[in-house]
């Protein structure tokens, strides 16, 4: 099974310069907690989760409108963004093993040149697994392998 066959295609984003008020905003209207960061050239750069909007948002004396994601995805101790990424026509099983070793459950999908195609999350994984079982899809087994190794503490 390809990442295409899984991935959602409609996918919201931000850019560096977003502040953390339209970032929420943005997650709330379309009901996901994960945004792929594009850059001036339209190249997915990074991504900001709800939960990294939260810790910022916990940790600083500021309004969400006065933080900005750049603030929050380029923190001054790095000098970038760890970024995982897929293409459409991966191996979901490839990617799977990058969200197990990586412990992340979300990933945008890119093409050749950086633009943004769309997201692959475990939840749409999950949701695929049982249904599409067979030889050469994915297995519940294989979710639920990765899914235990992103949750392990």
């Amino acid at each position: 099974m390809k990442v295409r066959d899984v991935m959602r295609k409609a996918a919201v984003f931000c850019g560096l310069d977003t502040n953390l008020a339209v970032a929420v905003e943005l997650m709330c209207k379309n009901g996901c907690g994960f945004l792929p960061v594009v850059g001036e050239g339209g190249n997915v750069i990074g991504v900001i989760t709800d939960r990294d909007i939260c810790i910022a948002l916990g940790t600083r004396n500021q309004k969400p409108t006065e933080v900005l994601v750049k603030d929050v995805m380029l923190p001054e101790r790095y000098t970038f963004p760890k970024l995982f990424t897929c293409t459409p026509d991966d191996d979901i099983h490839c990617v799977l093993k990058t969200m197990r070793m990586e412990r992340i459950r979300r990933v945008p999908a890119i093409d050749r040149e950086g633009a943004l195609m769309g997201i692959l999350s475990m939840d749409d994984i999950v949701l695929q697994a049982c249904t599409r079982a067979g030889k050469h899809d994915i297995s519940c087994e294989d979710v639920v392998d990765a899914y235990k190794a992103i949750c392990a503490h």
